[in-house]
C-alpha cells in the first residue's frame, strides 16, 4: 500500500508541476557565453552555456558598420540577441550583461529588436581575440539609423562578453 502511494504522488507531482525547461546540447568546445536567470532552455544545471560553435550554428547576422571604438567600417558577424533570446524563451524583463572583468550593463528585453543588437563572434571575418574586445561583443548597426548613436546604445555595448542574467 505505501508504495502505491507513492507513486500515486509521484504520478500527481508530475501532473502539477511546471513543465521541464527544453534541453540545450551541451556544449563541445570551451565555454563562451553562459546565460542564466529566468529562461526556458539550458544545458547545464538551469543555465544556458555556449561554445562559439553552438553560437555559429544559430541563424547568422551580419552588417557593415563603424564604431566608435575601431577605425573606418568593419563587418561584425554574430547572432541577433532576439535569436538567441527567442532560443531560450525570453520575452520580457532585462538582461545583465557581465564582462570578462565583471563590467556590467542592463538592456531591457522590449529594446531589442529583430537584428539589433547582435552578439558578434567575428570581425571582419576573423574570431576576436580580448585585445580586439573578443571573443564576443554585442553591437548595434550604429550607422543604420541615428537611433543607435545614443550614449544608453553605446553604454549597452559592451565587449568581452561572457555572460547575461535575465532578471524579471
Amino acid at each position: 500500500m505505501r508504495r502505491l502511494l507513492s507513486i500515486l504522488g509521484l504520478t500527481i507531482s508530475l501532473f502539477l508541476s511546471p513543465l521541464h525547461a527544453e534541453t540545450l546540447p551541451e556544449p563541445s568546445g570551451q565555454a563562451v557565453l553562459t546565460v542564466t536567470g529566468a529562461i526556458d532552455a539550458n544545458n547545464r544545471g538551469g543555465a544556458a552555456v555556449f561554445d562559439m560553435e553552438m553560437l555559429s550554428d544559430l541563424p547568422v547576422t551580419e552588417f557593415d558598420t563603424t564604431t566608435l571604438w575601431t577605425e573606418g567600417s568593419k563587418t561584425f558577424t554574430g547572432v541577433a540577441l532576439s535569436d538567441l533570446l527567442e532560443l531560450l524563451g525570453v520575452s520580457e524583463g532585462t538582461l545583465r550583461a557581465s564582462a570578462i572583468n565583471d563590467y556590467t550593463v542592463e538592456i531591457p528585453v522590449d529594446s531589442v529588436a529583430d537584428g539589433a543588437p547582435i552578439i558578434a563572434y567575428r570581425l571582419d571575418g576573423a574570431e576576436m581575440s580580448r585585445r580586439q574586445k573578443g571573443p564576443l561583443w554585442i553591437v548595434y548597426p550604429y550607422d543604420s539609423d541615428a537611433a543607435f548613436r545614443t550614449e544608453v546604445i553605446y553604454s549597452r555595448s559592451i565587449w568581452q562578453l561572457d555572460r547575461i542574467e535575465v532578471v524579471e
